[in-house]
């Protein structure tokens, strides 16, 4: 069997056992079947990537089977391997293993977790789907898999409302960019003819050339209407401003989750088709525009915002959306190598972020508020350290023309890149970058002082509260005895009696992994993604051009040393805030009371979605329900009708008395109807 087919299906197979066999297979059997299979998968993608790397391998495509035949509709299922893909697939699996065998610790005490790692494994399937695809069909198809996965690990603890209303956010979310992908792909094959992505790729300039289609009586530029249906998708997948809302809320999942999904895999799988289909997008400068645009409003926006938030887990969902902003903006100024770049480095750091913030959580006794941290770095030492490199590598930290952590090579070459676009929109595009990278520093270096810095706060947490009581054995019927206990316990450092333990090696091991591709992983591996000669790795598989490539490289060196100045910017204003003078920020935000809410409240995007959509939405279906529903169907529709016949069974039933002197009766009855219908006749 050749190893892509294997890589692709194994986590699927390994989905089918766990799910099915669920508490009959046993706990350890389930997550070392679902954990191995994507471990095998992780040891077969690394290959492939690197043989890309070298110029051994050329684009392949593998048949599977016939698929759909209907009139000019005709495709089959094939895994399409090139260096787009090659680079998916190891950024899938690796983060993907390395959640699984995270899991065995995280989610120890879970009494589901065949089900989790099930459904891990299918996420995992979907993805591998998505990024293999040779059609617009197959990618949809995996498209709306990741989208059910996703729905089903978010609402993973069903139990918890709060969980129940984030997945079902997240979604109708997604199904209003999957309506915009979908009127994309039906436009696509309507004009080309075919669904298959390298023929329309090839035709694209020729088709496309002056082509318009007609609306409401108006014409509009065909590449323009398709590619920007095709992004909407891309937007809702990717939590671009406008269909972002779900993508903070998602954190009710467990955090692995988080860490596969909002960091790594799902949601740049809108990245990965906007660059898949990148010479589409070629043809139509209006919709690389609003592309650009779209992804340096959402970086700016989700900055912003990232700066107020308490919730550990929420500052780092606001910085994916962030970051996947400074990747489309990327692709919208034709550096689509810097896009995936950055996709690639941003993978490593952000999942080893989320993961880092799991083994907080974890010491912490699920406390997610940074306002109840401080002094842990004494405590879980090895998890500080990898926050740390995450931090550093996020934060863009390293020395123009030397070396840096993986988001300096990454982040910084796109910058360069917009700047060297020359556009008005692509300037635009730099300063919000610069400023979204200064905030990013900001919000970065805050988590790690209020969580790792200054004294402990813990006793102010419930959670820990808590911990201490049942740590101590003590009901709620001895209270008056357990605050005496928990006082005497009490430490010189406000502990409160609470040590936080550093998470089990399972846990920890694949930090240290993850830390090692945030240090590295730029240095390593950006001589194949955006140097000189990287056209040859890409061939085939995005547009590329060394003219993009030169001018990236021939930019003012202001340029190349403004993401280094704000980054230094953003650390001083943090350290200053949150280590030298910790009355300062609530001074600021007494001072700008009127920002520090707008900004807290995500600039009022759920209220404004809730007046424009929701609240009428529910109002409309109120009163269908009591019109139509009650109205019409139960009373003279189909339930209506299954009343009557309710009621006429209960009758008939009445006279089933199993008596044969009541049958005769019932017979002499008969009789004597019949008779007088003859006489009466």
């Amino acid at each position: 069997m050749h190893p892509i087919l294997i890589i692709v299906f194994l986590p699927l197979l390994a989905a089918i056992v766990a799910g099915l066999g669920n508490k009959k297979l046993g706990f350890v059997p389930s997550k070392a079947i679902t954990t191995g299979a994507l471990f095998i998968s992780c040891a077969l993608s690394w290959p492939i990537f690197i043989s890309f790397l070298s110029g051994s391998a050329q684009e392949s495509v593998t048949p599977v089977l016939n698929w759909v035949k209907s009139g000019d509709l005709d495709f089959a299922w094939a895994v399409r391997v090139d260096a787009l893909t090659a680079v998916m697939l190891v950024v899938i699996t690796t983060v993907s293993a390395l959640v699984h065998l995270y899991s065995w610790g995280y989610m120890s005490e879970e009494p589901d977790q065949p089900r989790f790692f099930a459904y891990l494994s299918l996420f995992t399937f979907a993805m591998l789907m998505l990024v293999t695809a040779d059609n617009l069909v197959q990618m949809f198809f995996g498209w709306e898999g990741v989208g059910l996965a996703s729905y089903l690990l978010i609402g993973f603890w069903f139990k918890k409302p709060s969980a129940n209303a984030a997945a079902m956010k997240a979604f109708v979310v997604n199904r209003v960019g999957d309506l915009g992908f979908m009127l994309g792909i039906f436009g696509v094959f309507l004009v080309f003819g075919t669904v298959s992505i390298p023929q329309i790729l090839q035709d694209a300039p020729a088709v496309l050339n002056g082509s318009t289609i007609g609306f409401l009586g108006a014409r509009f530029d065909t590449a323009t209407v398709l590619c920007i249906l095709l992004f909407i998708g891309a937007m809702g997948k990717s939590a671009q401003l406008g269909l972002h809302t779900w993508l903070p809320d998602a954190m009710e999942g467990p955090t692995p989750v988080s860490a596969l999904i909002h960091a790594a895999t799902m949601v740049t799988a809108g990245v990965f088709m906007v660059c898949r289909l990148s010479p589409l997008f070629e043809t139509s400068p209006t919709a690389l525009a609003f592309v650009t645009f779209i992804g340096a409003a959402t970086c700016f926006f989700a900055a912003t915002v990232g700066t107020t938030q308490t919730d550990i887990k929420r500052v780092i969902a606001y910085s994916t959306c962030s970051q996947l902003g400074y990747m489309f903006f990327a692709a919208g100024v034709g550096a689509y190598g810097a896009s995936m770049f950055h996709l690639f480095t941003h993978a490593f750091f952000k999942a080893l972020l989320f993961l880092g913030a799991g083994s907080v959580i974890h010491a912490m006794h699920h406390e997610q508020d940074m306002r109840y941290y401080g002094g842990l770095r004494k405590h879980i030492p090895f998890t500080y350290w990898a926050m740390m490199a995450g931090t550093l590598a996020i934060t863009g930290v390293g020395i123009v023309d030397v070396a840096g952590f993986a988001g300096f090579y990454s982040k910084d070459a796109i910058l360069e890149a917009a700047y060297a676009k020359g556009t008005e929109l692509s300037q635009f595009a730099f300063f919000m970058g610069i400023f979204a990278a200064l905030l990013t520093s900001f919000y970065s270096w805050r988590l790690v002082f209020l969580t790792f810095f200054g004294k402990p706060r813990w006793e102010q947490s419930e959670h820990i509260q808590h911990a201490v009581h049942d740590a101590h054995g003590h009901g709620h019927d001895d209270h008056a005895h357990a605050h005496d206990d928990h006082h005497d316990h009490a430490h010189s450092d406000g502990t409160a009696g609470y040590h936080p333990h550093e998470s089990p090696l399972n846990m920890l091991l694949p930090l240290g992994i993850l830390s090692l591709g945030a240090i590295a992983a730029g240095f390593v591996f950006h001589g194949a993604f955006i140097s000189e000669g990287t056209g040859e790795f890409w061939k085939g598989s995005l547009v590329f051009t060394e003219h993009t490539l030169h001018a990236m490289h021939a930019v003012p060196e202001w340029v190349k040393w403004a993401p280094f100045a704000v980054m230094l910017t953003g650390f001083v204003i943090a350290w200053y805030a949150y280590i030298r003078n910790t009355r300062f920020p609530a001074a600021f935000v007494e001072q700008f009371s009127f920002l520090h809410t707008f900004l807290l409240n995500k600039w009022y995007f759920d209220e404004l979605y809730d007046v424009i959509f929701v609240r009428p939405a529910m109002w409309f279906g109120k009163v269908f329900w009591k019109v139509w529903d009650v109205g019409i169907i139960d009373r003279f529709g189909p339930n209506g009708a299954a009343w009557v016949v309710a009621k006429g069974s209960r009758a008939a039933v009445k006279l089933q008395s199993g008596y044969l002197y009541s049958y005769a009766l019932v017979m002499l009855v008969g009789l004597v109807g019949a008779i007088s219908w003859v006489i009466a006749r």
